[in-house]
């Protein structure tokens, strides 16, 4: 699904890849909405668990911030998760079924509230500064880190990643940051 999105994936792609036959796929998946659906619980479940991590481990909120970016740079250099699954499907939104039009929605609704939680604790630790609304800077943060991955896929140089984000981080930092 990462690799060529919800429209291009088929379950022979599934069953090349970790080497198992069709029907033992449909079997636990009988529709492709429904193994989407799955693949997008798991993936916001995974985010939702991992940013609960990044709260209870790291104090400064800029810092949270900081190492959800590094977590998504190190992905895309390694190639071990080079795109979000949520974002790659949002762009195929209007061409999705209803169930998985949903999954996409609710994974992109955690992680902004997460972001503007973070936003706001960094605002009164005195680390973040916002140019807009919490809610915006959240959203504006996420479409950035988003559309980093675009360019990085796009240009094969998770450099490219690595410049658009710290650009973006950059502009959240008070001064005495």
């Amino acid at each position: 699904m990462i690799e060529r999105g919800y429209s291009a994936f088929s379950y022979a792609d599934i069953a090349e890849a970790v080497q198992i036959k069709k029907p033992s796929i449909h079997h636990h998946f009988p529709t492709k909405s429904g193994l989407a659906v799955t693949v997008l619980k798991k993936h916001r479940e995974k985010t939702i668990g991992g940013t609960e991590q990044l709260d209870r481990q790291i104090e400064d909120p800029r810092k949270r911030l900081h190492a959800y970016v590094q977590y998504w740079e190190g992905c895309i250099r390694d190639r071990t998760i080079p795109f979000c699954v949520a974002a790659l499907m949002a762009a195929e939104l209007p061409f999705l079924p209803e169930e998985v039009q949903a999954e996409v929605r609710l994974h992109f609704s955690a992680l902004g509230e997460w972001l503007e939680r973070t936003l706001k604790a960094g605002v009164k630790a005195g680390v973040i500064k916002l140019q807009d609304s919490a809610a915006t800077e959240a959203q504006t943060l996420m479409a950035v880190v988003h559309g980093a991955m675009l360019s990085a896929r796009a240009t094969g140089n998770c450099d490219v990643f690595k410049l658009v984000t710290r650009a973006a981080l950059k502009r959240l930092a008070t001064a005495k940051n």
